[in-house]
C-alpha cells in the first residue's frame, strides 16, 4: 500500500473542488453574503483534510499516536478481535484535527474487519461497541498483535481504510482517514504500557503513545 501525499488527502479533493467551484460562482453572481459562507466552508474544508508530514519518533519498542485529537480514555476493554482484555487507549478527533491516520507500529496487517453500527458521540463508552467501525489487526515483528478501531461518531459519517490484508507497513505510514470523524482505540499488548495521560493532546504518527515494559 502506497499512499502519495500533497499535504492534503486526496479524499478531500472533490470536496475542495466543488467548494471552490460554488464560491466563484456566487462571487461572480454578486451574491457576496453567500460567495462570504462558502469562502469559510472552503477553509473549513480545507482544514479538515489537510495532511501534513510528521516526524517519526526512531526509538526501539515505543508505539505513535493512530490519530491527532486528545486522550479520552485508558482503560481495559475487550479487544474486538482477538477477544482478549487489553489496555486500549482512545483518541477523540474533533473536527478541527487532522483526520489522516498512522500506523502505531511496523508490521503486517492480518486481519481487518468491519462493523456496522450507530453514529452517537464518539466520545461516549458505548461508541466502542455500538458505533460504526473498523478494526485492523497488526502483528509487529515480535509476532505481538495491535488492534486499531477507526469508530465513526456523530458527525463522521464515512469510515476509510487504505490498507489491505497482507500489507506490510512502517511506523508512522498513513493507513486510513475518517471523514468528518471522530476516534481511533489503540489496543496495546499486555508487554507495554500507556505513555501518555488522559486529557493529553496527541500527534498521529508522531505522539508516543505506548512504550514496552518489560
Amino acid at each position: 500500500m502506497h499512499k502519495p501525499s500533497i499535504g492534503l488527502s486526496l479524499e478531500g479533493i472533490p470536496f475542495v473542488f466543488l467548494t471552490t467551484i460554488a464560491t466563484l460562482t456566487f462571487a461572480l453572481l454578486g451574491c457576496w453574503i453567500v460567495s462570504s459562507l462558502l469562502l469559510i466552508v472552503l477553509f473549513l474544508v480545507l482544514n479538515f483534510f489537510r495532511d501534513p508530514e510528521r516526524v517519526i519518533p526512531q526509538e526501539a519498542h515505543v508505539a505513535v499516536s493512530p490519530a491527532d485529537g486528545k486522550v479520552i480514555k485508558i482503560t481495559t476493554m475487550p479487544d474486538p478481535l482477538t477477544g482478549e482484555d487489553r489496555t486500549a487507549i482512545c483518541v477523540f478527533m474533533n473536527v478541527f484535527n487532522v483526520h489522516v491516520n498512522r500506523m502505531p507500529v511496523a508490521g503486517r496487517v492480518a486481519r481487518i474487519s468491519y462493523f456496522g453500527g450507530k453514529f452517537v458521540n464518539a466520545s461516549f463508552d458505548k461508541a466502542s461497541t455500538d458505533n460504526e467501525r473498523n478494526a485492523v489487526l497488526v502483528e509487529d515483528a515480535e509476532g505481538k498483535t495491535w488492534t486499531m478501531v477507526q469508530i465513526a461518531g456523530l458527525i463522521a459519517r464515512r469510515i476509510i481504510c487504505w490498507a489491505e490484508a497482507g500489507d506490510s507497513l512502517i511506523r508512522g505510514q498513513r493507513f486510513g482517514l475518517i471523514k468528518f470523524g471522530s476516534r481511533v482505540d489503540l489496543y496495546i499488548p499486555n508487554n507495554y504500557e500507556a505513555a501518555v495521560r488522559i486529557g493529553e493532546k496527541v500527534f498521529a504518527g508522531q505522539t508516543v503513545l505506548a512504550r514496552k515494559s518489560e
